[in-house]
C-alpha cells in the first residue's frame, strides 16, 4: 500500500459570480469566483481539497476550460483537478430536487470525477431547469431518477444539510425516511449541516451506516473550513475521495470538525414572528404567534422516536471536534487575525499545530486562551435558532 497522509477537506464551497460578473448563487458574495475560491481555500484556509458545488454552470466550465489550457489547473487521471501544484478540486453542484412524492424541496450535492462527466451532466441538467447558469436549481424529477443519473456518470450523491427546516431531506421532504424519495443504496453519504453532528444524526436510525459529513456551505471567502473533515488519503482525487467515505484500504474520516450545534441558526424551535424559543406549546408565550420554525433538535427527537440504537449496524464513528472557527473568537479582530496569518501562514496551522509558546509570542495571553479553547469547543456559546446564528460568549 502507498503511503496515506492526512489531508483537510471542505466539500461544500459556493461560487457567487463567473469571471465576467454574472451571478451564480444568488445569495453568495461575489468575491466567490473561481481562483478566489481556490487561492483562498489554500493559502488562507490551509486546505487541501475543497468541492465547489456550482460547477454545472457552462461559464464555470468554460473557465476552467481556460485555467487548464493555461496550465493552472491539471486533471487528475484518479478524478479531480490540481490547481497551481497547492490544492484539489472536486467538480460538484448543487440541486434543489422537488419530487412529487416529497413534502417540499431538498437540496442534494453530487460531484463527478471529469470536466467531460460535469459537462455530459450539465448538458442533461440544462434541459430540465430554468436557468442552468444560477447554482441549486429546482428540477422537477423524481429523487430516483436524478440518483440514476449521477451514478450512470460515475458520480457521488449526497444528501445536503438533511435537518435544516428549509431545503433539505426530513427538514421538509420526508415524513421519516429517506426511502420515501430516494433509493438508500445510491446515497454515499449523509452532509449534516451546521446545526447537528454525529451523536445527534445518530439518534436517527437508517442514518447508523452512513458515513457522516461536515462541510462549510460557504456563501463567502471568510466562511470557507468553518467545518470540514480530516482524510487520510494518498492523495487529494476523486478515487480517493470516494474510497476514505467508503473507509476502503485504510483510508478514511479521521476526524470531523464542526461547530457546536447550538451555535447554528436552526438549531432549536423558535416563534416564525419574534423568535422566542418554544418548547411544547401551541401559542408563542411571548406574542402568541401560532406558527413556528422547527429546530434540527426537534426534528431528530421526532425522527429517533420508537428507534432504538442498533449498534450492530453503526459506522465506526470518527472524533467530532466542536470548534470555533477563528473568525467567530471573541476580541480576535481582523487586523489580530491577519497578523496570526503572517506569522503561521494558513488557518489550519494556527488552529492544528501551532503551540501555546508559539501563539503567546505573537497574541495577547486572552487571545491564547480563546484559540486554545476554540480549539475543542471549550468556550462558551448562546443558542441559535429561528434563522439567527448562536454566539461565542
Amino acid at each position: 500500500m502507498s503511503s496515506l497522509k492526512s489531508f483537510f477537506v471542505d466539500l461544500h464551497i459556493h461560487l457567487g459570480a463567473t469571471t465576467s460578473g454574472k451571478p451564480v448563487k444568488i445569495t453568495a458574495s461575489k468575491s466567490l469566483t473561481l481562483e478566489n475560491v481556490l487561492n483562498e481555500a489554500a493559502d488562507v484556509k490551509g486546505l487541501d481539497l475543497i468541492g465547489i458545488i456550482d460547477c454545472h454552470v457552462p461559464e464555470v466550465l468554460e473557465q476552467i476550460d481556460d485555467l487548464i489550457r493555461v496550465g493552472h489547473l491539471i486533471e487528475n487521471k484518479r478524478g479531480g483537478l490540481f490547481y497551481k501544484e497547492k490544492i484539489g478540486f472536486i467538480l460538484g453542484s448543487e440541486i434543489e430536487i422537488y419530487d412529487i412524492r416529497s413534502k417540499g424541496p431538498i437540496h442534494v450535492l453530487v460531484y463527478f470525477p471529469y470536466v467531460s462527466t460535469m459537462k455530459e451532466f450539465s448538458c442533461w441538467f440544462s434541459k430540465r431547469v430554468k436557468n442552468s447558469s444560477l447554482s441549486s436549481q429546482r428540477i422537477y424529477e423524481e429523487g430516483t431518477t436524478l440518483q440514476k443519473k449521477v451514478k450512470e456518470l460515475g458520480g457521488l450523491f449526497i444528501p445536503a444539510h438533511v435537518f435544516t427546516p428549509f431545503k433539505s431531506l426530513f427538514g421538509k421532504g420526508v415524513e421519516k425516511s429517506l426511502s420515501e424519495v430516494f433509493i438508500p443504496e445510491m446515497i454515499d453519504a449523509i452532509e449534516l449541516g451546521l446545526s447537528s453532528d454525529t451523536s445527534m444524526a445518530d439518534q436517527v436510525k437508517e442514518l447508523q451506516g452512513y458515513t457522516y459529513l461536515t462541510n462549510s456551505d460557504a456563501h463567502s471567502l471568510g466562511k470557507i473550513a468553518r467545518e470540514y473533515q480530516k482524510m487520510k488519503m494518498e492523495e487529494p482525487c476523486f478515487v480517493e475521495l470516494l474510497k476514505a467515505i467508503k473507509f476502503e484500504n485504510g483510508r478514511e474520516i479521521e476526524c470531523n470538525y464542526g461547530l457546536d450545534p447550538r451555535l447554528g441558526k436552526y438549531h432549536e424551535t423558535t416563534c416564525e414572528r419574534c423568535c422566542h424559543f418554544i418548547e411544547n406549546v401551541e401559542m408563542c408565550p411571548n406574542c402568541g404567534h401560532r406558527t413556528f420554525i422547527k429546530g434540527v433538535a426537534t426534528r431528530i427527537k421526532e425522527l429517533s422516536i420508537g428507534h432504538v440504537a442498533d449498534v450492530s449496524h453503526q459506522r465506526r464513528r470518527p472524533p467530532y471536534i466542536h470548534q470555533i472557527p477563528l473568525q467567530f473568537i471573541p476580541t480576535l479582530g481582523p487586523k489580530t487575525l491577519e497578523k496570526l496569518r503572517k506569522y503561521f501562514n494558513t488557518d489550519m496551522s494556527i488552529i492544528h499545530n501551532v503551540s501555546q509558546e508559539q501563539l503567546e509570542k505573537v497574541v495577547s495571553a486572552k487571545i491564547v486562551e480563546y484559540i486554545l479553547k476554540a480549539r475543542t469547543g471549550k468556550l462558551s456559546v448562546s443558542t441559535g435558532g429561528g434563522g439567527k446564528y448562536g454566539k461565542v460568549k
